[in-house]
């Protein structure tokens, strides 16, 4: 073995191990990265090691990158993005929707899991934001759905699984940090968004369809309330109320984007500014309210920038030691054709996900991996939508699946973890057939940024 891949390799390792003992993510991406740029240094000054790497094109050009990243105007929609969707939390609309909706589909056998999958959907293309999305559908409908009977792992997976949408289906902070890594004009935000629109609204018909057959085939999994209330002309005004108002706002913001009237970025801000009146117009809009947004939105943009600035330090210091041309040799050199490099690649981030975090993902290896795919002439959307849909699966996969942790931190005392597991399972395999169909046909992820964008 080579010393450029015994490096690159010993590098991974570390990572995984540190990473594996409970450190702290962007710390040890930046640990990492400095104790290999030490030993490279080292090597090649001390012992005259046969390794192309200098500290000062590593470490010395890490200040001109990280300012890089913070002056990037693409960046700035991430803290607004994420300012909408806690701030969309705050302001009432998933209870209204859940509550109107419920009315209008409770009488079916498997109303509310469809109830929730409505109301996950629009959320999801409302706040973009797993954790917030997966907490309140858990709080809003495990509790109702255990008491009209419904199997607890069907409650309790639909909540869970449903809020992961919001990671994919745009407007979508991973799609904006993906966007960001591909550095390509073919896989822009406005191209990703709509490229992810059709396999975010598929997985949402996938999962209708299964709760729909499920009730059907098993009657007592999802029953139908014996106490069934009248729909009259007020009880529809409350549903066109409760979904008219993210509706508007999940279309001034794509819109805006779709038809050039803003960047994404200036299209951020329409979609902070319109959660603000939602919030005032539901009459949720105090200073309290405004100042947890505010602190929540600071912490987790923090957090999401402490992980860019290691996974910063780590890239430049493993492009140093020659990993670029090592994964490049890797990956070119399996015995596959492209489709069997591109089934080894997302093959390889699913399993990832059971260990990492989207984030890391997305800033470690989605930026090694898309040259070379990219090289072998695969169409940049759909291999990023490809990539999203893989990413998406790893908040339900254990054991470090974070939907799972959210959802079991609401659940009430008697849903147990293997409720938990046996009822994301069915789910995990919808998410793997929709990668599947998408996969096999390109133009799920293609055809509407072309038609949209033409060649642009």
């Amino acid at each position: 073995m080579e010393l450029e891949t015994l490096m690159v390799v010993a590098m991974f390792a570390t990572f995984m191990g540190l990473l594996l003992l409970g450190f702290p993510v962007a710390w040890v991406l930046a640990g990492t990265g400095l104790l290999f740029a030490l030993a490279g240094h080292v090597m090649v000054e001390q012992f005259d090691a046969n390794l192309w790497f200098t500290w000062n094109g590593t470490i010395g050009v890490l200040d001109a990158r990280l300012f890089g990243i913070v002056a990037n105007e693409l960046m700035v929609a991430l803290p607004l993005f994420i300012f909408m969707g806690i701030m969309l939390d705050r302001s009432g609309i998933a209870e209204r929707l859940m509550h109107s909706l419920v009315r209008a589909l409770g009488p079916l056998r498997g109303g509310y899991a469809l109830t929730v999958v409505i109301v996950g959907m629009l959320l999801a293309a409302s706040t973009g934001i797993v954790g917030a999305s997966v907490v309140l559908l858990g709080m809003l409908s495990i509790g109702p759905m255990l008491q009209a009977n419904y199997n607890r792992s069907l409650a309790v997976g639909t909540a869970c699984s449903v809020g992961t949408l919001g990671i994919l289906v745009p407007p979508s902070i991973m799609l904006v940090l993906m966007a960001d890594r591909l550095g390509t004009p073919s896989a822009s935000v406005g191209k990703l968004f709509m490229g992810a629109l059709v396999p975010g609204l598929m997985l949402g018909a996938m999962y209708v369809l299964y709760i729909v057959l499920l009730a059907w085939w098993k009657k007592d999994a999802a029953p139908a309330p014996e106490r069934k209330q009248a729909m009259d002309a007020r009880a529809w005004g409350e549903v066109a109320l409760a979904v008219v108002p993210p509706l508007v706002l999940i279309g001034a913001v794509l819109g805006s984007i779709f038809h050039g009237i803003a960047t994404t970025t200036e299209a951020s801000a329409v979609g902070a500014v319109g959660a603000l009146l939602m919030a005032l117009c539901s009459r949720r809009l105090d200073w309290q309210v405004l100042r947890d947004s505010l602190y929540q939105t600071s912490r987790t943009t923090a957090f999401i920038f402490g992980i860019f600035i290691g996974a910063t330090v780590f890239a430049a210091v493993l492009r140093g030691l020659g990993g670029d041309d090592v994964i490049r040799q890797a990956i070119t050199g399996l015995p596959f054709g492209t489709t069997g490099i591109m089934l080894t690649i997302l093959f390889i981030t699913f399993l990832l996900g059971f260990f990492l975090d989207w984030v890391e993902i997305t800033l470690i290896i989605l930026p090694l991996v898309a040259p070379v795919v990219f090289s072998l002439g695969v169409e940049p959307v759909w291999f990023a939508v490809l990539f999203a849909l893989c990413l998406q699966t790893s908040f339900l996969t254990p054991p470090v699946g974070f939907a799972l942790f959210y959802i079991k931190g609401v659940c009430p005392p008697e849903i147990t973890t293997k409720d938990i597991y046996r009822g994301v399972a069915p789910f995990i395999c919808l998410q793997l057939l929709g990668l599947g169909l998408v996969f096999a046909f390109e133009p799920l992820a293609t055809w509407l940024p072309a038609h949209v964008y033409g060649g642009q």
